[in-house]
């Protein structure tokens, strides 16, 4: 048992269980029951996701590959997550991890510069099993 971090909208792996999606906004254009369908996710958790004042921020100084920013966004990002929400649902899905499979996950391409990184270390830190 475990959690996996994955790009929502990718091939679901052998084995995946849920998929949870950890962005601040469902996909356009894609009807709601054809969300599984097409392994975006199956359960919407935008408590996860940085806020959309972060993202906006944030969305110009990544793209042009800014250490500065990203370590920025890092920081606030991990401040976000201390919120007592969000703190409570990684400690649940820390928790889960130890008894059965799911994916937690985003749209970017490149996971080294998007959110789930972080969120992968959040979800260490707060004990989860990871693939």
């Amino acid at each position: 048992m475990s959690v996996r971090i994955v790009r929502l909208g990718s091939t679901r792996l052998p084995g995946e269980g849920l998929r949870l999606g950890t962005v601040r906004r469902p996909p356009r254009g894609v009807p709601k029951d054809e969300y599984a369908s097409r392994d975006i996710y199956d359960v919407w958790l935008p408590t996860l996701a940085p806020s959309e004042a972060l993202l906006k921020e944030a969305r110009a100084a990544l793209a042009d590959g800014d250490e500065k920013a990203w370590k920025s966004f890092v920081r606030r990002y991990r401040a976000e997550m201390k919120a007592p929400d969000a703190r409570a649902l990684l400690a649940v899905l820390a928790a889960l991890s130890h008894q059965t499979d799911f994916a937690v996950g985003c749209y970017c391409a490149d996971e080294s510069r998007c959110h789930r990184s972080v969120l992968r270390e959040l979800l260490v830190e707060h004990g989860a099993k990871m693939t």
